[in-house]
């Protein structure tokens, strides 16, 4: 998907619903799309912020400018990737918040990567599970463990509006990455499912568009990632393969440049069809188990 004409609303507040505002980060990418958004839940007795995005002086200003006089009652992260947390702690300097949300994850990886490093500074004073929850009057944010992007992913549930900050889990502009170590996608499908059980009204993303029909496309998810794994199979019925010969064809008409990310995405299929025996590894090179 292209990104929208610009210009994009970087560093405003846009007022989403009743206890939700938004201030995009001017970060955007080919992974982060028009940039990390940031959501400022809550009114003047008591905000939470999700997501406070990367460590970027004018991000910062625009945060701090929106927060204004409101007490701040917690800095949440989705997870460490370092265009969601860097901005957490010094977010905190400036208003005394407890970082409190998902647990911290320092990986360093050397392989080629579709999404951001890990944040090796992210260090929260309160690790949030699942159930989780903070509050301020009128409103009760859930934390819900959704591993499979990254081990440590959280969304959050906006109790009384039926509201999902959804962080990179699921976002309406594109699927999500979920690159091995650390990325999992048994793990992913099954937190995809648990979305999907969900009575969730609307998705507020990281990254991208509100999506309004939050079921609807996590049912779409999860039938374009059992479609990959049917294309991994037939592609290994024509005998073994390695990543990088299986990754053109899967993938005709994408940049050449993405192939590498996109072999990680495969790599975490093939991860996943081997833990349920129906392929193989050896060195290289994948095969249908016998």
């Amino acid at each position: 998907m292209d990104s929208p004409t610009r210009p994009w609303p970087t560093g405003k507040v846009e007022e989403l619903e009743p206890f939700v505002r938004r201030v995009l980060a001017p970060n955007p990418s080919p992974f982060t799309y028009t940039g990390t958004q940031t959501y400022l839940i809550g009114s003047q007795d008591a905000l939470a912020v999700i997501d406070p995005g990367p460590n970027d002086p004018a991000h910062l200003d625009a945060l701090i400018a929106a927060i204004g006089d409101a007490r701040v009652v917690a800095i949440c992260c989705t997870h460490t990737h370092r265009d969601h947390s860097p901005a957490a702690a010094p977010l905190q300097q400036h208003t005394g918040a407890e970082i409190a949300g998902c647990a911290p994850l320092a990986l360093d990886t050397t392989g080629p990567r579709a999404d951001a490093p890990f944040d090796m500074t992210y260090a929260p004073d309160r690790v949030l599970n699942d159930g989780d929850t903070i509050c301020g009057e009128g409103w009760t944010l859930k934390a819900v463990a959704t591993p499979g992007h990254t081990s440590n992913h959280l969304c959050y549930a906006l109790e009384e509006t039926g509201a999902l900050f959804t962080g990179d889990h699921v976002m309406g502009w594109s699927t999500s990455v979920v690159s091995p170590p650390d990325g999992d996608m048994a793990a992913y499908l099954r937190s995809l499912q648990l979305l999907h059980d969900r009575e969730d009204r609307v998705y507020y993303p990281a990254h991208g568009p509100a999506v309004e029909k939050p079921r609807q496309l996590v049912r779409g998810m999860i039938g374009h990632r059992r479609q990959r794994e049917r294309q991994i199979l037939r592609q290994l019925e024509k005998g073994p393969q390695a990543i990088p010969d299986m990754v053109p064809e899967m993938y005709k008409g994408t940049d050449p440049a993405l192939h590498p990310a996109a072999g990680m995405s495969v790599l975490a299929h093939l991860i996943d069809l081997q833990q349920k025996g129906k392929v193989s590894r050896d060195g290289d090179a994948w095969e249908l188990a016998a």
